[in-house]
C-alpha cells in the first residue's frame, strides 16, 4: 500500500500560498466541530480568489464560541454541512501550501480529525504558521496573537474572529513579516525548495565555505554545495 504524505511545517516566506482559518464550537479538535472554513489564495504575493462558508455542526453552538465569533445556531441552520464545505475546500486549496496564525496547534489538528473521519487520512498540504515566524521576525511584540501583529502593522482589526476576515489580516500580516525576511537575507527569498520536505533552501556559510541548507533545519538536514 502507497503511504500516504504526511504535511510538514515549514518556515520562511513564499509568493504562492493559500491562507486560511476556521472558526470552531470549542478549542478540543477532538470533541468540537468546526463551523466556519474561509481561504484566501495568493499568487506573486496578491490575492486571486477567496473562499468562505459556513458550516453546520449537527449541534448546538456553545454560547461562549457565539460571544468570541458572532455565529449564532440561526446562521447555519442552512449551511452544509462539513463533508461538503470540506470538500469544497479541499478543491480551493489543491496542492498549495498553507498558511495561518496558530494553525499547528489549532487549526490543522481540527482539519487532520475531520480528514481522518470523512477520508481515513491526514491532510497532505505543507503549510507555515505565521505564529512561530512572528516570534523570530516580531520580536518587539510582547506577545503575538493575531490581532497584535495586525495592530503592530497598521492592519485593521475589524471583524477579528470570523474566519474570512482573519485571513485577510493574516494575509497581509504574512506579507509584512516577508519584508523582513528579506529584508534581513535577500537569500531567503529563492524559489528553490529542498527535496527531502519542500522547505526553502538557504545560503548559509560553514567551515568550508558558503552552502545551501533547509530552513527546517534542524529537524530537516538537507544541504548541497552552494
Amino acid at each position: 500500500m502507497e503511504q500516504q504524505k504526511k504535511a510538514t511545517r515549514l518556515s520562511g516566506y513564499r509568493p504562492d500560498y493559500v491562507v486560511f482559518d476556521l472558526e470552531t464550537t470549542g478549542l478540543s479538535p477532538m470533541t468540537d466541530a468546526i463551523i466556519e472554513i474561509s481561504a484566501i489564495k495568493v499568487k506573486k504575493g496578491t490575492i486571486q480568489d477567496r473562499f468562505s462558508t459556513l458550516v453546520n455542526p449537527n449541534r448546538p453552538i456553545p454560547y461562549t464560541a457565539t460571544q468570541v465569533n458572532g455565529i449564532t445556531d440561526s446562521m447555519v441552520a442552512d449551511a452544509p454541512p462539513l463533508k461538503d464545505a470540506l470538500e469544497r475546500f479541499l478543491t480551493f486549496i489543491g496542492d498549495e501550501v498553507l498558511v495561518g496564525h496558530n494553525i499547528h496547534s489549532f487549526d490543522m489538528k481540527f482539519l487532520n480529525c475531520a480528514m481522518e473521519e470523512l477520508y481515513q487520512r491526514d491532510m497532505a498540504n505543507d503549510y507555515i504558521d505565521t505564529l512561530y515566524m512572528a516570534r523570530r521576525w516580531v520580536k518587539e511584540l510582547p506577545r503575538h496573537r493575531l490581532i497584535d501583529l495586525a495592530a503592530h502593522f497598521h492592519i485593521s482589526t475589524e471583524g477579528a474572529h470570523r474566519a474570512l476576515n482573519d485571513c485577510v489580516m493574516n494575509q497581509r500580516c504574512y506579507e509584512e513579516i516577508g519584508k523582513r525576511i528579506k529584508a534581513a537575507d535577500p537569500q531567503t527569498d529563492t524559489e528553490e525548495l529542498c527535496p527531502r520536505c519542500q522547505g526553502r533552501l538557504i545560503r548559509r556559510n560553514g567551515r568550508f565555505g558558503p552552502f545551501y541548507g533547509c530552513s527546517n533545519y534542524p529537524r530537516c538536514r538537507y544541504t548541497r554545495d552552494a
